[in-house]
């Protein structure tokens, strides 16, 4: 689908706008919308001497996206969405033809202070009807923005008005609840942080404090637009709609104390995991965990529909991976239908089978580790199975990964990536030299040396041309 015919139902959204009138709000005048594509992780967002705030606090960084300004308008906080058509980079090499709010996918994350009276103005540019669900939060029941229960949908080329105060603190998530398994499945969907008015007994104050959503998208390779019909076969799994390795870093300074808020709005559970330091689970959906409830993890289950904040102290220096257990969500576009072919002997075959199809290779008879470093010919916007590299080579992940870095000599608000980790001397995993023997204790006696397994020899055809995006 092309550019030009893909905003066309948003033009024609816009060009009617003037003439609609705005559902209970007709006398006020809308605040501009902001709007912004960049996929890179916005600095944070504070109004001008947090007014209307109560009191300073420390904003959220979206991984990979961005807050919403406000406009202060007679004590109200006022924030205006635009449902529309975007189109969102997933990580280099690859876009997508998506829906979304404000130029983005997920649309801005709305950050308010518990007590604020909000006002959201939500203009459809969109080809069909469309509402937004104030994902746990409590509030007037005409205003919960389910269609046909709560309130009409709103049409194509019409701005409606949510009115509510913000009542309590924690971590939400704002969809649709119109034509939803579309317009999900298109990447409708957003953050929204309440943050304490004072000091809570059970909400710490952190030096870091991060946020994304889990989605999950089925693109045709060589296509962009989701297949908004499939329920399990997804083959791009995102943080943010970013795939590793276009999904930024968590960046903290040795011995900051970093909160991490993830939402998941896909069709399954996703088992988050950190490595180097455990957390704990400090919040859901229904407000913060009190302190004696709470213990000690390194991955957290977060099942369709929830959120969960953990919280933890960076005390271990270095590059950390965070992401998703289920090993399929750390992959990029696979054929699920491929046959394993460990232990399959091509030999006498391939270059046979070269002759007639030239870019014929042999994959899997070792296992896939070797598709992180061969470069292939894929259709035009499409992703590798396994891609990124890090400073000793491919890392063979993608889809639901990144890393967290943990410098002692970061700044207190440092939001530049420092690069790569180097270990010091001693401290790294290395090969065994022949002859060492263990420091401590007597030699262990040599175990006699097994006879080698038969092995096939790995013979592969490697076209040029392949898709290996820029990486970190």
């Amino acid at each position: 689908m092309q550019r030009r015919r893909f905003f066309a139902h948003a033009l024609a959204g816009a060009a009617t706008l003037a003439a609609v009138p705005v559902a209970r709000a007709a006398l006020l005048s809308l605040p501009e919308p902001v709007s912004r594509s960049d996929p890179a992780t916005a600095g944070p967002w504070m109004p001008p001497g947090v007014t209307g705030a109560g009191r300073p606090y420390r904003p959220v960084v979206t991984l990979n996206g961005w807050t919403l300004p406000f406009r202060l308008r007679d004590g109200v906080k006022e924030f205006h969405l635009v449902a529309e058509p975007v189109v969102r980079e997933l990580a280099p090499g690859m876009s997508a033809h998506l829906w979304g709010y404000n130029g983005s996918s997920p649309g801005p994350t709305i950050e308010v202070v518990e007590g604020d009276r909000v006002r959201i103005f939500v203009t459809n540019r969109l080809p069909e009807h469309t509402t937004i669900h104030w994902h746990g939060q409590r509030l007037p029941n005409g205003m919960d923005g389910v269609g046909g229960l709560n309130q009409p949908q709103i049409p194509p080329g019409q701005t409606w008005v949510y009115e509510f105060e913000a009542r309590r603190p924690g971590t939400f998530m704002y969809h649709p609840h119109a034509d939803e398994m579309v317009q999900m499945a298109m990447g409708m969907m957003g953050l929204w942080i309440t943050h304490p008015r004072r000091p809570h007994p059970w909400i710490a104050a952190v030096e870091r404090d991060y946020a994304f959503l889990i989605n999950a998208f089925d693109i045709t390779p060589g296509a962009r637009t989701p297949n908004v019909n499939t329920m399990l076969e997804f083959n791009l799994w995102a943080f943010n709609s970013r795939v590793f390795p276009g999904i930024d870093p968590l960046l903290a300074r040795l011995g900051d104390r970093v909160r991490v808020r993830i939402g998941n709005l896909t069709m399954t559970n996703h088992p988050i995991h950190l490595h180097g330091m455990e957390f704990e689970v400090t919040g859901t959906d229904g407000g913060p965990v009190r302190p004696e409830a709470r213990w000690p993890e390194v991955t957290v289950d977060i099942a369709v529909g929830q959120m969960r904040q953990i919280e933890f102290i960076a005390n271990e220096e270095g590059d950390w991976a965070l992401h998703c257990h289920k090993s399929h969500h750390t992959m990029g576009p696979m054929g699920h239908g491929v046959p394993t072919m460990i232990g399959v002997d091509h030999r006498g075959l391939v270059h046979r089978l070269q002759r007639l199809v030239p870019d014929y290779m042999v994959m899997g008879e070792r296992g896939m580790a070797d598709m992180g470093a061969m470069e292939m010919p894929l259709p035009d916007n499409t992703l590798p199975m396994m891609t990124g590299h890090g400073p000793y080579g491919p890392i063979e992940m993608g889809g639901m990964f990144t890393v967290l870095k943990v410098r002692r000599d970061l700044g207190a608000d440092d939001r530049n990536d420092p690069g790569w980790y180097r270990p010091p001397p001693g401290t790294q995993a290395q090969p065994v030299q022949a002859g060492l023997q263990p420091s401590h204790g007597p030699a262990a006696p040599a175990a006699p040396r097994p006879a080698p397994a038969p092995t096939a020899p790995f013979e592969a055809h490697h076209p040029t041309g392949g898709h290996h995006g820029p990486h970190r």
